[in-house]
């Protein structure tokens, strides 16, 4: 082959070369494009192996000196070289592809935390270790020797050939080989892990930044919602002055001089009562609802028994909380004669319902509405749309033990407490007073209102009136039970013959649903009555002690007594569908779409999953180590629980 150089034999081809690098005007020589070559040489035999053993690859050497000969190929090569990479891929690809890299490609603060590669076995030799294995080689073995003594001696072999020294170690690399692939495979099973582990740490950091994310919004949200319900009722508030003005000019002089009503005229729309005759709610005021237009979901987020919040309440026994939905409303009451009104989204009291005489057994909360009953023998309904919404601090007093508490805190304190208390004085829409002893239970459903007393009564109120419709003496329902079924053999229910608990209240618990309502009382049996014969329907009898609270749907009804036993019971035909035992008598329960909380004389609240019949504890009692006051009451709603402690202290969860 013949050479280019600078020998001087060939003077006239060293010039015209001269001339294309002066054309090409890179100071690039041909000796430079030799050296390429040589490079090329020595990296093909590294690769390929002696090039004297092989032609194709000699030719192959000649054709890529005489094409890199050519100016046209040099002129191709350095064009490419001056060429920046911008303009190669822009003139290589098209616009869409080139959007579509741009659009996959990685910032740099994620190809800054690639993971360092810590195995120890290169890429090949995992590529090797995922390939599936063949046959064991002993049975591939042995049936290749079979097979040629078969065919030397044409007859079935008798016994095998003693093994060899080359078919041992033959047999020996093997198993090598098999045991390096084994390490290989470890090797990447433990990287798997610890990669899974990896996203695993990363996924969960993601959770808590989105959990927090959503947690913002919901607050947002509720300050929105607050805010819309400001602006709703100023604008109510300027309609009833605007009306006020048009009937205070529309009116004569003559009508206004006329003497008011006689409330006696009026007597014949209340049924008798040997108490007293209820005075009717005040005039001039608009009952507002508040409806929620979204309800908060970071709760159904949580991990089950997970705590959301814990709220030093009260410096007494809790004796009643409810709360209208999650992260919402929350009134709680206690032995320390106190009501309080709560925003369980950021854990603080907003106000006290402030006007019975003595501590607030039972209450439940309704949209905007509460219904409180309380040891004076009054029941009183308030709206609490009409508070006035103050920033308030928790502040939850509690008496202590040094007598060195200056006068001045004293008196921050009275101030505060005030201040608290002023927001919610316009919340009273009016009280409900007949009882002649302490309200024990209530639940009202639209402007039905029942409530339950000491005095072994129960009264139907109507809230648009604020009057007593209707009472039922369950003495003489029980006495009218006990004459029937002494004088029908045929009856299906049996008297227990079991006095009631002097202890307990006479009135547990009661629920109302049109004219339906089922009452719990001392002497175990639940009661369901037709409110519009005034009648006992049907006795549920089964439970060994005082009836403390029950819960009843379209279906079952679930009960709890101080005989330590949760009773589930199929209303279409009074049996016992299922019941659960506690080691302590139930004081509390409430049921929602998928679990059954109760109260059960423990640290925690017990639950019972109606989806997998699995039963488990929530609350502060089930963390180890840490302790816990006896949990009395619970409510759930939508998997988010509050329970109420012996120590005043309100936990909420994830349920």
């Amino acid at each position: 082959m013949e050479e280019y150089g600078y020998d001087g034999s060939h003077p006239e081809r060293w010039d015209a070369a001269s001339q294309d690098d002066s054309l090409l005007g890179t100071g690039l020589t041909t000796r430079h494009i030799e050296a390429f070559g040589r490079k090329v040489t020595s990296t093909a035999n590294h690769l390929m192996g002696p090039t004297t053993t092989d032609t194709h690859f000699q030719t192959a050497l000649t054709e890529i000196h005489r094409e890199l000969r050519r100016p046209t190929a040099q002129r191709r090569l350095f064009a490419l070289a001056q060429t920046s990479p911008t303009d190669l891929v822009r003139s290589k690809l098209s616009t869409a592809e080139i959007q579509s890299r741009a659009l996959s490609s990685l910032p740099d603060d994620l190809l800054a935390n690639i993971p360092e590669d810590k195995s120890t076995y290169s890429l090949f030799q995992g590529f090797q270790a995922t390939l599936p294995e063949s046959e064991p080689e002993e049975k591939s073995h042995h049936r290749r020797s079979s097979k040629h003594q078969k065919t030397i001696t044409g007859s079935e072999p008798t016994k095998s050939l003693p093994p060899t020294k080359n078919g041992l170690q033959t047999e020996r690399n093997r198993l090598n080989r098999r045991l390096e692939m084994m390490g290989v495979r470890k090797n990447m099973c433990s990287a798997e892990i610890h990669e899974i582990d990896s996203k695993i740490a990363n996924l969960n950091n993601m959770r808590k930044i989105v959990l927090d994310r959503l947690a913002g919004l919901e607050l947002d949200e509720g300050e929105l919602e607050n805010k819309i319900v400001e602006l709703d009722n100023k604008i109510e508030d300027m309609e009833d002055e605007q009306e006020e003005m048009v009937t205070a000019q529309a009116t004569p002089k003559s009508e206004a001089n006329e003497p008011a009503e006689d409330p006696a005229l009026d007597a014949s729309f209340m049924s008798e009562s040997i108490y007293q005759k209820l005075p009717s709610p005040p005039r001039g005021r608009r009952v507002r609802s508040i409806k929620k237009k979204s309800m908060p979901i970071l709760h159904e987020h949580f991990e089950p028994g997970t705590s959301i919040k814990e709220i030093p309440a009260h410096n007494d026994i809790i004796t009643a909380l409810d709360f209208d939905y999650p992260f919402g409303t929350m009134v709680s009451a206690a032995l320390d004669d106190t009501v309080r009104v709560w925003d369980l989204h950021e854990g603080r009291c907003i106000g006290f319902l402030e006007g019975h005489h003595a501590s607030v057994r039972c209450l439940q909360v309704e949209d905007n509405f509460v219904a409180t009953g309380s040891m004076d023998a009054s029941i009183r309904i308030w709206d609490l749309s009409r508070a006035q919404h103050v920033q308030h601090t928790n502040s939850i007093d509690k008496p202590t033990s040094s007598e060195e508490t200056e006068a001045g805190d004293e008196i921050i304190h009275q101030e505060t407490v005030s201040s608290q208390s002023s927001n919610m004085e316009d919340c009273e829409l009016f009280s409900l007073e007949a009882h002649v002893d302490e309200v024990t239970a209530l639940h009202f459903r639209g402007n039905t209102l029942i409530s339950g007393s000491s005095d072994k009564t129960l009264r139907q109120w109507d809230l648009v009136k604020g009057r007593c419709v209707q009472t039922l003496d369950v003495l003489w329902a029980a006495a009218q039970a006990s004459t029937s079924i002494s004088t029908s053999s045929n009856s299906q229910w049996r008297p227990t013959g079991r006095l009631p608990d002097a202890s307990a209240d006479f009135v547990g618990a009661l629920q109302c649903f049109d004219a339906a309502l089922a009452c719990g009382t001392a002497d175990g049996i639940i009661r369901l009555w037709d409110l519009r014969s005034g009648q006992v329907h049907r006795s549920l009898v089964g439970h060994t002690g005082p009836i403390t609270c029950l819960q009843f749907d379209d279906v079952h009804m679930v009960t709890g007594s101080l005989d330590r036993s949760i009773r589930i019971w199929d209303l279409r035909t009074g049996s016992i569908h299922d019941a659960f035992a506690y080691d302590h008598p139930i004081t509390s329960m409430m049921f929602d779409s998928r679990r059954i909380v109760c109260a059960a004389g423990e640290s925690v609240a017990k639950v019972y999953d109606k989806t997998d019949g699995h039963h488990w504890d929530c609350g502060a009692g089930a963390v180890e180590g840490s302790t816990s006051s006896i949990v009395e009451r619970v409510r759930v709603k939508d998997g988010y629980l509050t329970e109420g402690r012996k120590d005043g202290i309100i936990g909420v969860w994830a349920c």
